[in-house]
């Protein structure tokens, strides 16, 4: 018997039908000698219809309000999915985030989680009920309702899983797992059997949409085994996995895009000590997270300095950075909300040369200008035009490969890498 945490995301739930193809699933994960604890999020579009609401009374509501408000669409869910249990003669029994006491930090709208009371979960297993919590929603130390940010049900589910210890924790999506690259954009893409720790980081960093970020944080952290699938097929789906050996034979693991980021430009930087902590304090201070930054060599004591960040905190971002520049000297600042950012990623890549050299050729072949570039031990990011991002995340797709079948085990990224480059190893 293993312990089990499944998550089910908004379109899983997205109607009663589908609620109870859930109950179902849940049921059958049980009968199986299972010990099951569920997460769910809010019903498919429903945390847009309240954030409208929201909008309809305030441009500019009160975070703590806002989260109040929001937190609300997972409660529906999670009532939902119990009775759907019950009806199918099952014992369920639900949880908000304030009864398990999820606690989180104060940071309304993008909450991290500091600890999960394990307790009422473990004693509604020991009934042998079905646990049915509250994805997306937990509460500060004063007690206030608090939401963990877009994607954030996944997070729930991981910290769940870490803090009872699961076997294995399973999200359930519309998708059957990790693809190389998004198959909506580029039908050749495959779906991938594992792929590592590291790398599903990097991608969710970059842009793809499978997972949150600080789920496979939390997953990686606790080595929780960490499945994606389908809530619709049985199809065994993609294991997020710790790397072995073998996981280095393939160069490159999937192709990423993100057309949610933005770019300001600090033009005229006085190049003194001090410049560059005056710009990114304030924005630190407002939670607004910064991306690649690249600040060009000086000129006459002066230099611009680029960095981008996401398109909800674009313009909070010039208000602070634009009074920043008058205060420094700086000479102004220019703004483009018209980029995207593409990245290959694989760990591959890490003890290889000639990777980034690879992808610059793909993407120039197609006469795509980088405007920002960005790298670590296992990714490469390229700023580029929005207007381009199909064709880029086509063009590397292909450049690396991916549109074929996987190497064989055995078959090394540097055999993979010469193939591609037509040279002999």
């Amino acid at each position: 018997m293993a312990l089990i945490v499944q998550k089910y995301g908004g379109t899983s739930v997205g109607d009663v039908a589908r609620i109870k193809n859930v109950a179902l699933r849940c049921l059958a994960a049980q009968e199986a000698g299972h010990d099951v604890v569920v997460v769910v999020s809010a019903m498919s579009g429903e945390t847009n219809r309240l954030l409208k609401l929201v909008a309809q009374i305030t441009d500019r509501p009160d975070e703590r309000e806002q989260d109040v408000v929001v937190a609300t669409g997972e409660q529906v869910s999670i009532g939902l999915l119990a009775m759907a249990i019950h009806a199918q003669q099952g014992k369920a029994t639900s949880f908000l985030g304030q009864q398990v006491r999820i606690v989180t930090d104060s940071t309304f709208s993008k909450a991290r989680i500091k600890s999960i009371d394990a307790q009422p979960i473990r004693a509604a297993l020991a009934r042998g009920h079905i646990v049915v919590v509250a994805g997306f929603q937990g509460v500060d130390e004063s007690g206030s309702v608090t939401t963990l940010g877009r994607g954030g049900s996944d997070t729930t589910a991981v910290a769940v899983a870490a803090a009872l210890n699961a076997d294995a924790c399973e999200i359930y999506t519309d998708v059957d797992g990790v693809y190389t690259t998004d198959p909506n954009m580029v039908p050749s893409a495959r779906k991938l059997d594992r792929i590592t720790y590291e790398e599903m980081l990097e991608l969710a960093s970059v842009g793809a949409k499978v997972l949150q970020i600080r789920s496979v944080e939390f997953a990686m952290k606790y080595k929780v085994p960490l499945w994606v699938k389908s809530s619709f097929t049985d199809d065994p789906g993609t294991l997020v996995c710790e790397e072995d050996s073998s996981m280095e034979d393939v160069l490159v693991r999937g192709v990423a895009y993100d057309r949610n980021e933005a770019k300001i430009t600090v033009c005229g930087v006085p190049d003194v000590a001090g410049a560059a902590a005056k710009i990114f304090g304030p924005l630190d201070e407002k939670h607004i997270v910064v991306d690649l930054i690249v600040q060009n060599p000086s000129k006459d004591g002066r230099t611009d300095v680029t960095f981008t960040v996401g398109k909800a905190d674009f313009l909070a971002a010039q208000e602070l950075v634009r009074k920043v520049a008058e205060e420094i000297g700086a000479s102004g600042i220019e703004t483009d909300g018209d980029i995207a950012k593409v990245s290959i990623v694989g760990v591959g890549m890490r003890n290889h040369s000639g990777v980034a050299a690879r992808m610059f050729r793909a993407l120039s072949s197609e006469g795509i200008n980088i405007q920002m570039i960005s790298t670590s031990e296992i990714k490469v990011s390229c700023v580029v035009q929005a207007k381009y991002t199909e064709l880029a995340v086509r063009a590397l797709h292909t450049a690396f490969g991916l549109d074929q079948p996987m190497p064989p085990e055995g078959v090394s990224a540097v055999s993979e890498m010469a193939a591609l480059m037509g040279e002999k190893v």
